[in-house]
């Protein structure tokens, strides 16, 4: 059977809420990488910030936008995303300039080989720069990987990390229940408990701070223990 066209497109999904300072940023980014088809999902989901008003500006850009009428949450978005995605993988990109696209090609290439049917971008390995900033940050990330570790015994070095890739037959496979940044743990605990061929690579990390936007916080540490415990125990 002959290749087709979606054999060879990356869908990047890109859940946005108020990003308006970063958003046509990080689309010229995506835009810049060369040598993939690329398919460009956006979901704002309820941004009230005026980043509607940039994207709808920067439409001709997009593959797909699509507008939540609410904020829901970040698990909403790529559950959302996921379902447009029509390449052979999807990958994840956050729109608020922390992770580098020129790191795509790395990113997929463990599956266009054939070896992996996952990809975590991880920010604590390999030889890449890396913004240095909180240290109880890098404390909470350590410590949620090693719980979702013990419980799906995978090595993950970075289970939180944006840059998550997947096939796109087993991403739309997978019902994701979580709204939020819970998405994390029960992403990586559904990919663990499906057997798919997990791989990692080192990425850049150009962390932000809270005044620039940073949106998760402690609250969001907690809830993952939580998501690390329920999707792995009681899935």
């Amino acid at each position: 059977m002959g290749e087709t066209l979606a054999d060879n497109r990356v869908s990047v999904v890109v859940p946005v809420y108020n990003e308006v300072d970063t958003i046509a940023t990080i689309i010229a980014q995506i835009r810049a990488v060369e040598g993939l088809e690329l398919e460009l999902i956006v979901v704002d989901d309820g941004s009230t910030d005026g980043t509607r008003d940039a994207l709808e500006s920067l439409s001709g850009q997009i593959d797909h936008l699509v507008l939540h009428p609410q904020n829901q949450g970040k698990g909403a978005a790529l559950r959302t995303g996921f379902q447009h995605a029509t390449g052979s993988i999807a990958l994840v990109q956050d729109a608020d300039l922390e992770y580098d696209p020129q790191a795509y090609h790395r990113l997929v290439a463990p599956i266009f080989s054939g070896h992996a049917d996952v990809v975590y971008g991880s920010r604590f390995m390999g030889g890449d720069s890396h913004r240095v900033l909180y240290f109880w940050h890098y404390v909470a990330n350590r410590l949620l990987t090693l719980l979702s570790n013990m419980l799906t015994n995978l090595n993950l070095s970075d289970m939180e990390t944006c840059y998550k890739v997947f096939r796109r037959e087993l991403i739309q496979s997978i019902t994701i229940q979580e709204r939020g940044f819970g998405v994390e743990p029960e992403l990586t605990a559904k990919v663990a408990r499906s057997k798919a061929r997990i791989y990692e690579v080192g990425i850049s990390y150009y962390g932000r701070t809270y005044e620039d936007g940073k949106k998760i916080g402690l609250k969001d540490a907690l809830w993952a223990v939580y998501c690390i415990v329920r999707y792995n125990l009681f899935p």
